[in-house]
């Protein structure tokens, strides 16, 4: 089989660091893909020095089927360093890290929520490596989730092979939603300042949150959601998430926070049954205060709010009424996963 995958890639005089940026590991999640080709039609994008390998689309074979996974049903993200003699999954995987990979200094991949779910703009590395943190510090994210990323994953192969790699997550599949494709460009074009490849000055907020531990809170029983926060919002331990009603209205039971987080991703489909994953919140570090990073949001009045918003648009967000967030406060029988480390759909 001879798969051609497009790429592009922009040198400079002056030799220094090699970096890839690699979208659509997953062949649904096209974000990146949007904001890969942004930075190629970019003609203002002169690098100083080094190199940069751009790849819209790393997963061919899954992006014309428009489907997460290879038409063998393995998940690429799985499957790296890869074998040559493997399966279609390991083959490519081994390609791909031979011919881009051992070729780097530094990486970085974007990704997106998986089905029926969205995420917030978050960078994602194991803040333990100096040249990872250094990555994700300078990608400019307001979130950084702190973890290694799962067996096989490609940026975790990356960093133990010698090149440092970090991912980004944010919005949908099958999307190219405008403020995650600006949040992605903006973060490549800050770390190639920070590598001192690219000039000007970089963009981010004046604040960042390192998230060590993430949990996703679970509906205990089947029904329709009404939506009380959105991907991004700040918010304190015991306040209310979702109501779960009948399908005629009926409130049956309410989810809350079980700690002071950040809503790193949702459901975008209120119809749920027991056991589904409806929110996935990272703890935020000791001594951070919610209205605190509130505060710094409003102040700053930049693009993280406008993908909050922009992003609540998937979503039906209603304030709990008084008297039912009071009774299922007292009522309310629903439980919560274990934290653990940083989980993904990655």
């Amino acid at each position: 089989m001879t798969v051609k995958i497009p790429i592009h890639i922009r040198r400079a005089a002056e030799e220094g660091p090699v970096v890839f940026v690699t979208a659509a590991l997953h062949g649904d999640e096209i974000n990146g893909t949007g904001a890969i080709r942004e930075l190629i039609q970019d003609a203002n994008l002169h690098l100083l020095r080094g190199s940069v390998i751009f790849v819209p689309v790393l997963n061919l074979l899954a992006f014309d089927r428009h489907s997460r996974y290879l038409p063998d049903r393995r998940d690429l993200n799985r499957s790296f360093p890869g074998s040559s003699s493997g399966s279609l999954a390991s083959r490519m995987a081994r390609i791909i890290f031979d011919e881009i990979v051992s070729r780097c200094d530094y990486g970085i991949d974007l990704h997106t929520a998986s089905v029926r779910r969205t995420n917030y703009p978050n960078v994602r590395g194991d803040m333990t490596n100096p040249e990872v943190r250094r990555l994700a510090q300078a990608f400019g994210s307001e979130i950084i989730m702190n973890g290694k990323g799962p067996q096989g994953a490609f940026r975790r192969e990356a960093c133990a092979s010698g090149c440092p790699t970090i991912i980004m997550e944010g919005g949908e599949v099958w999307k190219v939603e405008p403020g995650i494709v600006e949040s992605a460009a903006r973060g490549v074009r800050n770390v190639l300042r920070d590598l001192q490849m690219l000039d000007g000055k970089a963009e981010s907020p004046d604040y960042q949150v390192v998230v060590d531990k993430s949990t996703w809170v679970r509906a205990e029983r089947g029904g329709f959601l009404k939506f009380h926060v959105k991907p991004g919002d700040i918010i304190e331990k015991d306040q209310p998430l979702a109501t779960n009603t009948t399908l005629l209205g009926r409130e049956r039971s309410m989810l809350y926070s079980p700690f002071d987080a950040v809503v790193i991703g949702m459901t975008t489909l209120p119809a749920i049954s027991p056991g589904e994953p409806i929110c996935n919140l990272g703890m935020l570090p000791e001594g951070t205060k919610p209205s605190q990073i509130r505060r710094y949001r409003r102040e700053e009045d930049g693009l993280e709010g406008q993908v909050v918003e922009e992003l609540s648009t998937n979503l039906i967000v209603v304030e709990p009424t008084e008297e039912s967030s009071l009774h299922h406060h007292k009522h309310n029988v629903d439980s919560y996963s274990e934290l653990g480390e940083t989980t993904s759909a990655e």
